[in-house]
Formats: C-alpha cells, sequence, structure tokens
C-alpha cells in the first residue's frame, strides 16, 4: 500500500520538446495580451480625442455666433482720397435721340479717372446723377430711389461704364421714393441730360439734346 502511494506522488517528468511547447505558448498568450491591451488603449484614447474635437468644435461655433452678433460691423478706414472734378472726366451718351411719350431711352454713363493718383468714387445712381431737365425746370433725377453705393477705386486710365434708362417719368417734385408706375409722364417737347457727381458737383458731363415726341 505504501509503494502505491510513493507512486502516486512521483512528478510527471516533461520532455525537452514539450517544455519548448509550452513556452512558446505562454510567449503567445503574453503577445496576444499586450496587443489586446494596446488596442484597448488606442481605442479609448482615440474615443477620447474624438470628444473633445466635437466639444471644441461645438464651443468654437457658440463662441463664433455670439462674437458675431456682439461685434458690430467696423467701418472702413481707408485713408484713399474720394476723387475731384480735377481727377475725372464724365462722359454720356444717349442710344437714341429721340423717344415717343411714354416710352423710355437708354443712356451710356462713363467715368474716365485722368488724374495722377487712385481716389474713390461713388459710381452708384445715387453717386453718379443723371438729370433731366427742360428749359430751366428740372424734370427727373436718378438719385431720388438710390440703391445704395458702389464705390470704385480708379487709377489713371480707368475707365468704368454702366447703362441708365430713363423712362419719360417726371419725379422731380417728390421728395421721397415711391412706386415708379406712380410717376406722371413727360409731355412731348425737347430735353437735355446731364450726369454729375453728387460728392464733387463740378465733375458735369457734356449735356445731350434729345427729344419726346
Amino acid at each position: 500500500m505504501v509503494q502505491q502511494v510513493k507512486k502516486r506522488k512521483r512528478k510527471r517528468k516533461i520532455s525537452k520538446k514539450q517544455q519548448a511547447i509550452y513556452r512558446r505558448r505562454r510567449i503567445m498568450v503574453a503577445v496576444i495580451l499586450v496587443l489586446l491591451l494596446a488596442l484597448i488603449v488606442f481605442c479609448v484614447y482615440s474615443i477620447g480625442r474624438g470628444v473633445g474635437a466635437v466639444n471644441t468644435l461645438i464651443h468654437h461655433d457658440e463662441v463664433y455666433a455670439i462674437s458675431r452678433d456682439a461685434t458690430p460691423i467696423p467701418k472702413s478706414t481707408s485713408k484713399v482720397k474720394k476723387c475731384s472734378a480735377n481727377d475725372l472726366t464724365l462722359q454720356l451718351s444717349s442710344k437714341s435721340q429721340s423717344v415717343g411719350v411714354g416710352g423710355s431711352l437708354e443712356f451710356t454713363a462713363t467715368i474716365v479717372h485722368e488724374g495722377s493718383g487712385s481716389c474713390l468714387v461713388d459710381g452708384s445712381d445715387g453717386g453718379r446723377v443723371l438729370t433731366i431737365t427742360s428749359g430751366t425746370e428740372t424734370i427727373y433725377k436718378s438719385d431720388l430711389c438710390s440703391s445704395g453705393s458702389r464705390w470704385l477705386l480708379m487709377a489713371k486710365g480707368d475707365k468704368d461704364e454702366q447703362t441708365l434708362t430713363w423712362n419719360t417719368d417726371f419725379n422731380a417734385t417728390l421728395t421721397e421714393c415711391t412706386d415708379e408706375a406712380s410717376w406722371p409722364k413727360v409731355n412731348a417737347g425737347t430735353y437735355i441730360a446731364q450726369i454729375a457727381l453728387k460728392d464733387a458737383p463740378k465733375a458735369k458731363s457734356d449735356p445731350v439734346t434729345f427729344t419726346v415726341e
């Protein structure tokens, strides 16, 4: 009976080949565990970076929206001078020498810079004003319903050309812009058209004479 117990207590001998196999398995398991741990750390880090980026973007948008609403649009601080009559030449031509009562006449208005330095000029209908007269009476002015400024930075040799249309209507007695459809039409007669700069009244084109028939 004692001999049987002793036999059971004998350790099982493992060959060197099996030891090598077990050693390789342990190394493989360790490598796999290290890789899994690295993958988990990388995923957690990436998720954290992504959440942080999203929060930063949202916060940036909120701050931008607040600053955009709270900060007024800065006024222009340009040091470029406004053009004077000495810097510019104004030209005006009509598409036709006559127009029917109730019809429309097309003009071409041209601003030419002939000065030595750069300057700013308002080339809108409110800054470059078309005036229609008959004798000593003013019939029409294009700046009654101005749509805002159109600033042009001009240097020597620059040219700005715009098409203007007069619908043979009368608005000189009006003090504010109204629906053009309600403006009265002019009668047949001889009229004179001219353009001038509101900021430089001495800058004028030659008069253009035409008839309304």
